[in-house]
This record gives C-alpha cells, sequence and structure tokens, in this order.
C-alpha cells in the first residue's frame, strides 16, 4: 500500500517536514523509511529524522506499535532497523516503529553535535553538557509528533544509544525516566564526568527498565567507569528501576551495538513473544 506521509506544523516548537519516502530497491530487511527533517528550538539544532515502519503498518489501521529511538542514526539506523526485521523473523521480538534521529555527517564542522547533545556537563570539556537539551528537544518536540501521526504505542517507547549515545540514555534514566519506558546504553562513555552519574538518583521508577551492556574488549578508558557505574548500581540494596548489566565477552567498542541491541530487546520482550514453529 503505498504511504502518503504528511507532518507539518504540529508543535508551537518544532516543525517535522513531510515525509519523504526513500526508495530502497532489493533491501527488504527495510521494509519503509521516511525521512522527516526537524529544526529544534530547545537544542537550537537541525535533524534528519528516519521513520522505519513494520511490514504490518496500514495507514487505515488500528494497532499501536513499541517505538526505539536510536541516537547516532546516521551509523546505526541502517545496522539495527535490518536487524531487528530480521530477528521478527524467530518470533522472538515483535514489530516495531523505528524512529532513528541523524545528524547527516560525522563532522562536527559540519552540524554533528553529538558531543554536545549527549553529554552531562563536565569541567573537562566546556563543549559538553547538552543534554538536558536535547532530553527536552526528544521529550517536547520529537516524541509528541511522531505520536501525532505514527500510531505510537506511548506505553512501549525504547531509547537505543551507543558510547556517548549510551551517556545520554543513563542520563535520560538516572533523571527523568518517565520519558521512556526502556532503556538500551551500549558501551557508555562515562570517562569524563563519571561522578555525575554515580551520584544522579531518580525518584522510585519500578515501572521503567535498564539495561547496560560493556564490552569485554572495550577500550580501557570506556571500559573502566562503565564497570564501575555498573558495580555501583548493581551493589545496592533497591534500585530505583529493573536494571540488568552485562558484559559482551569477546566484543570491542565498535562490534557491540548489534548485540547490546539484541540482548537488550530480548530482555525488553522476553515475555511478549513465543518462537514460531
Amino acid at each position: 500500500m503505498p504511504l502518503t506521509p504528511a507532518i507539518t506544523g504540529l508543535l508551537a516548537l518544532a516543525q517535522l517536514s513531510a515525509g519523504q519516502v526513500l526508495e530502497v530497491e532489493g533491501i527488504q530487511g527495510f521494509s519503509t523509511t521516511i525521512h522527516h527533517e526537524i529544526r529544534s528550538e530547545k537544542a537550537e539544532h537541525r535533524y534528519d529524522v528516519l521513520v522505519g515502519l513494520p511490514r504490518t503498518y496500514d495507514e487505515s489501521g488500528e494497532e499501536r506499535y513499541p517505538v526505539v529511538y536510536v541516537l547516532d542514526a546516521g551509523v546505526h539506523y541502517p545496522t539495527l532497523f535490518g536487524y531487528h526485521n530480521y530477528m521478527i523473523n524467530s518470533g522472538a521480538l515483535p514489530e516495531v516503529i523505528f524512529v532513528g534521529v541523524s545528524y547527516g555527517t560525522n563532522d562536527w564542522r559540519e552540524g554533528n553535535n553529538r558531543s554536545h547533545d549527549f553529554t552531562a556537563p563536565t569541567e573537562e570539556r566546556e563543549f559538553w553538557g547538552g543534554a538536558s537539551d536535547y532530553l527536552d528537544f526528544l521529550a517536547a518536540e520529537l516524541m509528541p509528533a511522531i505520536a501525532e501521526n505514527y500510531r505510537v504505542n506511548t506505553e512501549r517507547q525504547i531509547l537505543f544509544g551507543q558510547s556517548l549515545g549510551g551517556q545520554f540514555v543513563l542520563f535520560t534514566a538516572q533523571t527523568r525516566p518517565e520519558v521512556f519506558w526502556a532503556y538500551i546504553a551500549s558501551n557508555p562513555a562515562l570517562h569524563r564526568n563519571l561522578e555525575f552519574f554515580l551520584e544522579a538518583t531518580p525518584e522510585h521508577a519500578p515501572d521503567r527498565r535498564v539495561f547496560v551492556a560493556s564490552s569485554e574488549n572495550d577500550s580501557p578508558q570506556f571500559r573502566g567507569p562503565a564497570v564501575e557505574w555498573i558495580q555501583h548500581w548493581t551493589g545496592r540494596d533497591a534500585l530505583p528501576w529493573q536494571l540488568r548489566a552485562v558484559t559482551l565477552e569477546g566484543q570491542d567498542h565498535f562490534s557491540a551495538p548489534p548485540v547490546s541491541y539484541r540482548e537488550g530487546m530480548l530482555w525488553l520482550f522476553e515475555d511478549a513473544q513465543k518462537p514460531v514453529d
């Protein structure tokens, strides 16, 4: 069925451009991907937004789907969206709406703002510390627009991030856990502001879930602080959310994202699906 999405002027503070269906030939694992642009007043930046729809998505239907928000989507969207669609074949995961937020470049001089957007403040880097504004962008601008125009199950929204993106995942889980239902932090890079993440404790949120993965062969500057975070939180008598923390054996910083995503999603939905015959 042809899709004719048009998202225009839904929110006073931000506008998503009309959606453009991306033509991808011969890659059935992608299903339908729609591209939008958004200029955030909260984060004072422009972003590309990629929306991947389930194969069963029908504009006239009523079913609402879990939604996965993926940071650094210019890198991780192609891998994880296709991989998720592949894993659906096992019956272990449900169909989801995939929302990737991308900068469209790897170069900070051309607009890649991840070192600012994903990080809590630190005295070591003056350009770090934009996580609060970026979270406002997601919570107040992007997520409401997506929910207004796509059939999202707002009770099952998940955030995935790798490295500095993993730091932002933990920032959100530790400061405003109510924004998402679940969090997957892959190799969180906490090497310049670990103290913040050892101290920031949210109000009790027992229905929220946090999955943290650290690669066995990650660089010591990332692995050490991640292990300290894991030991600190898993050693507490009471946690603000449900937590699972794992070491990814044999993985390094760059091989981890698909493994982290798989293990995290299987944990989140372990009771939701049964394997197919």
